[in-house]
């Protein structure tokens, strides 16, 4: 009678293949969180550049800011759709200019995090928490989602 030859995995190679996984999760789902958070970060500074064309087009129209209402021109949060995960309002709004500020939301992937802020001048910043701070440069607003 023949032996029998075994056939499948043992238990042995199965461990490694299930130790091989482990590690690549171990440092691939850290990783795709950080993606996710610099994502909400920079989504929020591209939801920031659309309010500030929508006021400027709200001001050609009425010769002021005063009196436009972002939750009106669709830009109260970022994301526009979805959870917000941060706030937007336009504070000072006067007859010349504005000041947009983008605040994390409570319970947020960036609570507590730091604001994002952009002028009608154009001037970028980002203040408090792990954002980085600073102001009017752009390296801050360029860098401020990278290490989150």
């Amino acid at each position: 009678m023949k032996n029998a030859v075994p056939r499948g995995f043992s238990l042995i190679e199965l461990m490694i293949a299930v130790a091989v996984i482990a590690v690549l999760a171990a440092i691939a789902l850290p990783n795709y969180q950080g993606y996710l958070t610099r994502t909400v970060c920079e989504d929020a500074k591209g939801v920031l550049a659309g309010a500030a064309s929508s006021l400027e087009r709200y001001r050609a129209q009425n010769n002021t800011y005063v009196g436009a209402n972002l939750a009106d021109l669709g830009y109260a949060q970022s994301p526009v759709d979805g959870n917000a995960q941060f706030n937007l309002v336009a504070n000072p709004l006067t007859a010349t200019g504005y000041t947009l500020t983008a605040t994390p939301v409570a319970g947020g992937r960036l609570a507590g995090r730091g604001t994002l802020t952009l002028t009608s001048t154009g001037i970028r910043g980002a203040t408090d928490g792990a954002i980085a701070p600073g102001f009017d440069t752009a390296d801050v607003w360029n860098s401020s989602c990278r290490g989150l």
